[in-house]
């Protein structure tokens, strides 16, 4: 049979209840349970069928159903409430942002990712960076940014996992229908779709916008797979890294340059610009051949103006994971391009080099992206200061904790995450305002109020729920796979809803260590299987369809649950997404994290089982190290790295079989007279009291604002003044100081005495040969510290006083150390570059030694 097309049809939707097709076709019911009642009130066993897709499941709701429910009070009630609230949420005017930064009213920040998780209706996102995508923007539009964000409409998604029956991970691809998403096709000032065409290697690529609406904030995703396109062009918006590197740097010129292009034939005008990893870097070369072809200014004098307004968060924590192409790939895809810039091949490769020990050097893009912009953060402390390690190299000289990579932690979009059963608990003791105080330490300390009846209620029902759930996707999954009869029924059966129950959900990228728990295998059956004592582990994950030793580790863990001392007690569930993730983390116990430290920049699904008073038991690494506090959860192993991985691997292990027996499982099953696990919640209130408003979203999209959106939007601003005059009076300074800086020179005297008292001042003076340079340009520093263990500790930059010129042309400048606490003190003298526009004093390398 030949099958022209497809077109999808819609019931109508009576006047009454007509809000419904507004509400499908905006995310906020996401994160709005009273909005998905309204879906199950209407047909529950076709919400759960059509995968919560709004727009499916009005597409296929049965017209008499709407038609009689448009006349039913009690749900024209609920309805009613629930348009009110959604209206009041999207004319809002008075934010957080509104009423913080009210001088602040023509800041645009455009924020571009890779991949959005923002539902799974929508499965545009593999991990992790997904997920953090999706809920920085449902934060941007609760506290009112002034926000969009750009990223690619993968048609296939990220692929649908499927076990085969040895373990091993398949991949399936299926292609998405359009017509049944929420996204609609985005508008152009004159009424027509958005299509926007970047040049590729001989031909132009052409890409369709369409939005997707996230309460306030629009997200427009590219999308090439249209008739304009030959066939292989409109694979590049197909899936989600996949392919080879032709295929990834074709995906990221469509996304970074089409993305910017994009912005402008809608009439957006970004103040500000946020590359989320380095996928979207070429963005900044996108904007730099703008201001040189369309402002006439000289490359140097673009960079300027651009990287003032430009932030990149890096999420990598190892060399490896930073994507890098070749040089002959790099002139391949932009030989016609960098020329538009105004600079040379050579100009342009060494913009963004990398050298490799034994091997060529490569084109890096988080190299570009550090460069090209102004600010630059990881994403918890631990990782901000593995990243300043790591790229130590590109500021030659500057001591490590200078290096000007700073760290926002990250967090989760709280009402996204937190189980529905919670809402009234959080509203009688939190008060009904909690969810505008989302990251107000001091309301959610009001959990420690709340009953410990009450609580255990809770935190059983969510159990039972995913016991429920877990049990239906494993006989769905052993049925998929034809297995026997008596399996089928066993899934009916699996798992035991009033055992301690661990969950690991997660990519199963190596660094993740899904397996280690079993290196003494016997030893964690004992552990699973004390008398009345159950523990179960529940395990779900992709890994990349690439990644053979990921998909290994899958396979073995499969094959655990498989064996005779594990059945019942570790279970995989398959095709591990957002609604799966929502599951394990309302229902587990304990969350169990267990990466090699300290390879785990972040991790945010701890932090939604812990919102849910699920304990995290987890390796000091990522966010982890800052939330730990001995009593909301568990360590496993030591807050150190080791140079011997294998030692690492039995310490780490060794400490959780220890930390499990001695402290987890007992405590579980510590019960009270009443039944109920007093001390354990007294862990769980810890939980949710200290780690849920300090790891929101609210408070981490503030933090983003505050020190990075805000600061870059005034920065380039100022240096796009009077037509970039400033920009172009700025980067002739920094070129002059680059050009004269071998020309400076600076030598210390040694203090004239070997001990002192603490509180006592120590002079030190410097002679300084500026090269020509103005002093004005210049600030001599003492950098000083106190000895220990091999490193400095209480490190403090002080700035030395000039004293006099003396004969030869050179200054004398003098500074003073006076040491707080007694030991041995070393100190340095440097010069580094000085002017005001220097939004960090190593933004130009440019250091000097006595």
């Amino acid at each position: 049979m030949n099958l022209l097309g497809r077109v999808s049809v819609f019931p109508v939707l009576p006047d009454r209840i007509k809000g419904l097709r507004e509400l499908a076709t905006n995310l906020w019911f996401s994160w709005n349970n009273d909005a998905q009642r309204l879906m199950v009130h209407l047909d529950e066993k076709l919400w759960e069928s059509v995968y919560h897709n709004p727009v499916r499941f009005l597409s296929e709701v049965d017209q008499d159903r709407l038609d009689e429910q448009a006349k039913d009070k009690g749900f024209l009630k609920t309805y009613d409430a629930v348009m009110k609230r959604f209206q009041a949420y999207t004319s809002q005017k008075e934010t957080w942002f509104s009423k913080t930064y009210p001088q602040q009213k023509g800041t645009v920040i455009a924020y571009f990712s890779a991949e959005f998780g923002l539902h799974e209706s929508l499965p545009i996102y593999s991990g992790g960076l997904g997920i953090l995508s999706g809920d920085h923007c449902k934060s941007a539009s609760d506290i009112g940014l002034p926000f969009v964000a750009v990223g690619l409409l993968y048609n296939q998604g990220y692929f649908r996992q499927q076990l085969k029956p040895d373990g091993l991970q398949e991949a399936i691809y299926e292609k998405l229908n359009f017509s049944e998403l929420p996204i609609v096709p985005a508008v152009a000032p004159d009424g027509g779709d958005v299509i926007i065409n970047v040049e590729l290697p001989g031909r132009m690529v052409f890409a369709k916008v369409w939005t997707v609406q996230v309460g306030r904030i629009p997200v427009y995703l590219l999308d090439t797979d249209i008739d304009r396109n030959t066939t292989e062009d409109r694979r590049f918006s197909a899936q989600l890294y996949g392919g080879d590197h032709d295929m990834r740097i074709s995906q990221e010129i469509i996304l970074g340059i089409g993305g910017v292009r994009a912005l402008r034939a809608m009439g957006i005008a970004p103040t500000v610009w946020h590359m989320n990893e380095g996928h979207s870097v070429f963005l900044a070369l996108e904007r730099i051949r703008e201001l040189v072809q369309q402002q006439g200014l000289a490359f140097y004098e673009a960079v300027e103006a651009m990287a003032a307004a430009s932030i990149f968060t890096t999420h990598t924590p190892v060399p490896a994971g930073n994507e890098a192409f070749s040089f002959q790939l790099m002139e391949k895809y932009f030989n016609r391009f960098y020329p538009q810039l105004g600079i040379s091949r050579d100009e342009f490769l060494s913009l963004a080099r990398l050298d490799a020990i034994g091997g060529p050097p490569s084109f890096s893009l988080s190299v570009l992206a550090l460069r090209l912009s102004r600010q630059a953060n990881g994403v918890s402390a631990l990782h901000g200061e593995v990243s300043r390690k790591m790229w130590q190299d590109l500021w030659p000289g500057v001591p490590v904790e200078e290096v000007p990579i700073g760290s926002i932690t990250n967090g989760i979009h709280t009402e996204t995450w937190l189980a529905p059963e919670f809402w009234p608990i959080f509203d009688e003791y939190l008060g009904a305002d909690w969810r505008d105080n989302l990251s107000n330490r001091e309301v959610f300390e009001k959990i420690r109020k709340v009953p410990d009846e009450k609580l255990w209620e809770v935190r059983r029902a969510l159990r039972h729920k995913m016991v429920d759930f877990v049990r239906m996707r494993v006989k769905n999954q052993r049925l998929k796979a034809g297995e026997s009869v008596s399996r089928i029924h066993e899934a009916e059966t699996l798992l035991d809803p009033e055992a301690l129950t661990f969950g690991f959900a997660r990519r199963f990228a190596t660094y993740k260590r899904a397996t280690l728990i079993f290196k003494d295998a016997a030893r964690l059956e004992r552990a699973l299987k004390q008398e009345g004592k159950k523990v179960q582990i529940i395990f779900a994950g992709k890994a990349h369809p690439a990644d053979m030793p990921g998909k290994e580790f899958i396979q073995k863990v499969y094959q655990y649950s498989r064996q005779a001392g594990f059945t019942g007690s570790i279970v995989f569930v398959e095709d591990y997404d957002m609604n799966v993730a929502r599951h394990l983390v309302h229902g587990c116990d304990v969350w169990l994290n267990n990466p090699r430290r300290p390879l785990e920049a972040s991790g945010t699904s701890g932090q939604k089982a812990a919102a849910n008073g699920c304990l995290n038991f987890s390796v000091l690494d990522g966010w982890w190290v800052e939330g730990f506090n001995d009593v909301n959860g568990w360590s496993i192993g030591e807050e150190r790295e080791f140079t011997d991985l294998a030692e690492q691997d039995e310490s780490d292990v060794l400490s959780f079989y220890h930390t499990l027996e001695n402290e987890v499982v007992p405590l579980f099953y510590d019960r009270g007279k009443d039944g109920i696990p007093h001390g354990w919640l007294t862990r769980v209130k810890d939980a949710i009291a200290t780690l849920t408003p300090t790891y929101s979203t609210h408070r981490m999209v503030q933090d983003y604002t505050s020190n990075l959106y805000v600061p870059a939007s005034q920065h380039g601003e100022r240096l796009a003044a009077n037509n970039y005059a400033v920009a172009k009076q700025f980067a002739e300074w920094k070129g002059m100081m680059t050009f004269n800086w071998h020309h400076v020179f600076v030598e210390a005297s040694p203090p004239s005495l070997d001990k002192a008292n603490v509180g006592d001042g120590i002079d030190i003076v410097a002679r300084v040969k500026t090269g020509g340079l103005n002093p004005s340009n210049l600030h001599v520093e003492l950098y000083q510290g106190r000895e220990g263990n091999g490193s400095l500790r209480d490190v403090q930059v002080v700035p030395m006083d000039l004293l006099e010129t003396l004969a030869d042309g050179s200054f004398k400048f003098k500074g003073v150390i006076t040491p707080k606490k007694g030991g041995s003190y070393v100190y340095g003298v440097r010069v580094v570059p000085h002017h005001g526009n220097l939004k960090n004093k190593h933004e130009l390398g440019l250091i000097r030694w006595a």
